[in-house]
């Protein structure tokens, strides 16, 4: 498939490019997707949730009361969890929620999410630009005359650009990760996908193996 290639002021330059069908034009496989972002989600997550239980609650080990003739049930320990203040039953423990994937699957959950965006015309190809210093105020411009400034955007460098990078950390709505940080979760999250020229030969270097 063809796109117009546009400069950082939003003018198209006259060229087009051609992006490999076998990355951005392939039938999507939504198990695959979902499994993707449920990694990646479930990767984020610290895991350090505990709650205490019978055994780990500080207090008396005396028997509360005797054993037969209260008329109510018998009980051995205040930390029991049937009463205030005692141990939860079956409580949160600390946990590693990770879990792993096939490389070949995660790679077709990417070439899927890819192809959804393209699908829907939500990827714009930009040539590579730079800034002199760190300044949000041109990376706003830049979005302005993308037409992007109120959608959620995700640009893809070919390389770490430090200077195009601090420019946009300051913008909730946007996000910049080089062609080797992208993630199913972060192409699907966006609104527009922007990518730099620089970006597409190893995006598709990486998908195509």
């Amino acid at each position: 498939m063809k796109v117009a290639v546009l400069d950082y002021t939003g003018k198209n330059t006259g060229r087009e490019v051609e992006l490999s069908d076998a990355v951005f034009a392939i039938e999507p496989n939504d198990h695959a997707i979902y499994l993707d972002v449920k990694q990646h989600l479930a990767n984020k997550r610290q895991g350090t949730h505990k709650a205490k239980e019978r055994g780990e609650i500080a207090g008396s080990t005396r028997k509360i009361k005797k054993q037969k003739g209260t008329g109510t049930a018998r009980a051995g320990s205040i930390k029991s969890p049937v009463f205030r203040g005692g141990g939860r039953i079956f409580g949160p423990r600390n946990r590693d929620y990770s879990f792993k994937l096939n490389k070949n699957l995660k790679r077709l959950a990417r070439k899927s999410a890819f192809s959804l965006q393209a699908k829907d015309a939500n990827i714009i190809v930009v040539e590579d630009f730079n800034f002199e210093a760190p300044k949000t105020k041109e990376f706003v411009n830049v979005l302005k005359a993308l037409e992007l400034d109120n959608q959620k955007t995700l640009f893809v460098l070919g390389e770490a650009n430090n200077n195009v990078y601090l420019s946009s950390r300051n913008l909730k709505g946007s996000e910049v990760v080089t062609s080797d940080e992208l993630n199913t979760y972060k192409v699907l999250n966006a609104n527009k996908v922007v990518l730099l020229e620089g970006a597409i030969a190893g995006i598709e270097s990486n998908l195509s193996k």
